[in-house]
């Protein structure tokens, strides 16, 4: 190994399961084959099969956590990051093929940057355009992931601002996470890091963006891909958010409530379900008599208009920003 890497901080990679023995092999490959040492975690997070002994029995150099229950990608992550000790904690899907160098890279991020909380590396799809380049936020803190399905030549690591990484794979220094807290369980899935990534704003840390692609994603390997599940989740996430950051309350109170109307409306159309107007719901519900806490206005995205925040909920909108 070479000398220069033994300055960079000591990484512990946490890996949530629930399934998929056929992505998570070449998953757990990749992370055991990095240039820089890791210790890696797995977390069974109730799988339906017997992927979990397979790991045990495949990798007897990895740490095999077992979930008694589901309990999501919060509660899971979360018993990761607690079970090691690692300066750094980079969090990866299963469905995510890491480059030979990613936890190094990742690891040099933050040893370049002590302002640093987090590290938001390029991650790729499978045919070699953008999965994410981290995610920003809105005036009303609604997320949208950076880039997807944009040619990779094409990424700006400044527009729009990042507040954070995606958290298929996100790299986090652990005394900042031990600043502000871990992944708020309440969530299960989705919404998960773009809250944590609110709260290192509002703390002061910053976010290093890492412009080199150093994975592969597949994608919505656990819940389907817009699938009836994914969309309440996905809609839990953003109502526990409006609820606990007080955005119904604030300046932008009138553009949130008119946005998420016509979501839900379109949704209801084009799904014919109710399935994100109910995951809003039981979001806000969730969200009741939390504490408020702290809009991180500084790394927003001013820029997103309303107009523009409205198409970048539509397929191919990073694509077509690309082609104009």
């Amino acid at each position: 190994m070479p000398d220069s890497n033994m300055s960079l901080p000591s990484v512990d990679v946490v890996v949530p399961v629930y399934g998929g023995w056929t992505h998570v092999e070449p998953c757990i490959d990749s992370l055991l084959s990095q240039s820089h040492p890791v210790t890696v975690f797995v977390v069974d997070d109730a799988s339906p099969d017997d992927t979990a002994d397979r790991i045990e029995a495949h990798f007897p150099g990895v740490t095999v956590l077992r979930n008694d229950e589901n309990s999501g990608f919060a509660r899971s992550c979360n018993a990761g990051i607690r079970a090691g000790h690692g300066e750094v904690v980079i969090l990866v899907n299963s469905d995510v093929e890491a480059a030979p160098d990613m936890a190094e890279t990742i690891a040099r991020s933050f040893a370049r940057d002590e302002r640093a909380g987090s590290s938001s590396p390029l991650l790729l799809q499978p045919d070699g355009r953008v999965d994410a380049y981290g995610v920003t936020a809105d005036p009303t803190l609604a997320g949208f992931v950076r880039f997807h399905g944009a040619d990779a030549q094409r990424v700006d690591s400044n527009d729009p601002i990042s507040i954070g990484p995606y958290g298929a794979l996100a790299g986090y220094r652990r005394t900042a996470i031990e600043d502000v807290g871990l992944l708020d369980e309440n969530i299960f899935m989705y919404g998960e890091e773009l809250e944590l990534a609110f709260r290192l704003a509002a703390s002061g840390w910053a976010c290093a963006s890492i412009p080199r692609a150093l994975g592969s994603h597949i994608g919505a390997a656990s819940a389907g891909r817009g699938s009836r599940r994914q969309r309440r989740l996905a809609g839990f996430g953003r109502g526990y958010t409006l609820r606990v950051y007080g955005v119904l309350r604030g300046r932008y109170a009138l553009r949130a409530a008119f946005t998420e109307a016509l979501v839900c409306m379109l949704s209801a159309i084009r799904d014919r379900d109710l399935q994100s107007l109910i995951g809003r719901a039981e979001g806000w519900r969730e969200g009741k008599g939390l504490p408020r806490r702290t809009v991180p206005l500084a790394r927003l995205a001013q820029s997103i208009s309303l107009r523009a925040s409205l198409r970048m909920r539509l397929p191919g909108y990073w694509a077509q920003r690309d082609a104009s």
